[in-house]
């Protein structure tokens, strides 16, 4: 039996979920991170908190999948915020500009800036 990929823990509280991740986001479990959040807009859910924190690795199919469930959220006055990534994703989407999407701090204190 082989384990899976990617692990999606959904937790609400009135207009607000938490959707945790745990496992890898790539191009086979983007459809799985992708699902979660948009069934929370579905659901009429307000702010979406994706906590990172068990996120081994994030490529660009997730960083796609976190801009689009964005800009959806957006458009219906709901916003998706993420938290705890790991370095490496941090700095994706650092250096993508992306950054707008993490929760503005972080455990010991505010994220780094972009150069």
């Amino acid at each position: 039996m082989t384990l899976p990929r990617l692990n999606v823990y959904r937790h609400d509280r009135g207009a607000r979920a938490l959707v945790t991740l745990a496992g890898v986001i790539d191009p086979v479990t983007a459809p799985r991170v992708r699902a979660a959040p948009e069934r929370c807009l579905r659901d009429g859910i307000t702010l979406i908190d994706v906590d990172l924190t068990t996120v081994d690795r994030c490529d660009g199919s997730g960083l796609s999948v976190f801009l689009d469930v964005s800009e959806h959220a957006a458009g219906t006055q709901a916003s998706l915020l993420l938290h705890h990534p790991s370095p490496q994703t941090e700095r994706l989407l650092m250096d993508t500009g992306c950054d707008g999407l993490l929760h503005p701090t972080r455990p010991g204190g505010p994220r780094p800036q972009r150069a």
